[in-house]
């Protein structure tokens, strides 16, 4: 019983941190939709678990494993990055 406890909070714990970071990326430096959150949090625990709760880390494996997110997520990152090197561009 402990066991599958501890699990079920780990599970928690980890979704809720791939959550909290998604959802930190909508900061003015790298905004993200809630479309993205939904779009890029199975690739986000497939691709780059290891990173988390770093979210400048998990935002860079992202962008290097680009190749290997699901289409949706794809488009919704490349969106994001847009909107960041347009903003950049403006100042």
């Amino acid at each position: 019983m402990t066991v599958v406890w501890i699990e079920t909070v780990r599970q928690i714990a980890a979704t809720l941190a791939v959550a909290i970071s998604v959802i930190a990326l909508a900061t003015p430096s790298f905004a993200f939709t809630a479309e993205a959150q939904r779009q890029c949090t199975g690739d986000a625990f497939r691709l780059c678990s290891s990173e988390i709760p770093n979210i400048s880390r998990i935002t860079a494996c992202m962008v290097k494993n680009r190749s290997s997110l699901s289409s949706g997520c794809r488009v919704e990152l490349d969106k994001g990055l847009a909107a960041k090197s347009h903003r950049v561009a403006e100042q």
